[in-house]
């Protein structure tokens, strides 16, 4: 069900969300979370049905802020959306035009879930510095994405200079499968410490610089990186070598989607790696609503080799 709210107000919008539940039984008992989506008009839709998809494992409100030219006649237009237009959620959008706009936390303060931890995400461009904007400073977890961004690369080397716990980024989302898998390559016999890595990447690939820093702080070894131009390779990470005394260990991506995995001494896997969806990273950020310590540590104690990827890709 989608009802319009034209020309209207937060305080009506408040009441008629209490009335939907009271008439229609939709109810407010079981949600978790609160989302704030932060975007542009015309954006929300792809990014509300992400959020709809990964509301069936956390059920939440969903409140999509709009904006418009500033110029436009001040006025806020509104949408309620429940059932199965809002997947286990209910979803509020909100497009404010011109002034209407100006004070983006009055505008969602009277519709957030009481008692209950609220989300902020900016699917495309995103504030530099999330926890001191509007939305950030009522917000326990801030998403941002830096494949969103104008500069992806130059985005996520300076990310360590505003990073606030609680603040994480799609780019490092995306690299958890890399993560999961090279771990658990190092789980494995031998135990032989890791003397060089080598990663290579896109050069427009947040995630690439990423996975990079996180293996020089987590291996303590040098890191070497190779940007790949775009007729050799389209986007995203292509590879990663781990040196050892034993011989190297390669995962790759010879085709996006696939990745094989070659060990000295093992047969060669081939491993499903397809580009997660919005949903996917979405669903997992919202699965830990503290902060994420590790990302803060890459960020922030490998400032240097981020802002020497940086200056590579701009090569």
């Amino acid at each position: 069900m989608i009802i319009d709210l034209p020309d209207t107000t937060v305080s009506a919008i408040s009441k008629k969300l209490v009335s939907v539940r009271e008439e229609g039984g939709a109810v407010a008992l079981g949600r978790v979370l609160t989302l704030i989506i932060v975007t542009r008009h015309g954006a929300e839709e792809e990014v509300i049905e992400a959020a709809n998809d990964a509301s069936r494992e956390h059920p939440m409100r969903v409140i999509a802020v709009l904006f418009g030219d500033e110029g436009e006649e001040p006025r806020l237009d509104a949408q309620i959306r429940v059932g199965g237009d809002a997947g286990a959620s209910e979803v509020v959008v909100l497009r404010a035009h011109g002034a209407a706009g100006s004070n983006a936390e009055s505008l969602v303060t009277g519709l957030l879930l009481p008692d209950a931890p609220v989300v902020a995400w900016w699917p495309a461009e995103a504030p530099e510095d999330p926890a001191l904007s509007a939305i950030g400073r009522i917000a326990q977890r801030r998403i941002t994405d830096a494949s969103s961004q104008a500069d992806p690369t130059s985005w996520v080397a300076h990310l360590g200079e505003h990073y606030a716990p609680g603040d994480t980024d799609f780019a490092w989302t995306r690299v958890t499968r890399w993560r999961e898998q090279l771990a658990a390559v190092l789980d494995q016999p031998p135990y032989e410490p890791v003397t060089s890595i080598e990663v290579a990447g896109s050069s427009d690939s947040p995630s690439t610089a990423l996975l990079a820093a996180w293996l020089g702080l987590k291996l303590e070894a040098p890191v070497a990186y190779t940007y790949l131009p775009e007729e050799q390779w389209a986007g995203g990470i292509k590879s990663v070598r781990l040196t050892r005394e034993s011989g190297d260990t390669l995962l790759e991506r010879p085709v996006p989607g696939v990745a094989v995995l070659t060990q000295p001494g093992q047969p060669t896997h081939e491993l499903d790696f397809p580009r997660r969806t919005l949903r996917e990273c979405l669903a997992e950020e919202l699965r830990r609503l503290d902060p994420d310590v590790l990302y803060g540590r890459v960020l922030t104690q490998c400032t240097e080799l981020l802002g020497t990827l940086d200056e590579l890709s701009t090569r």
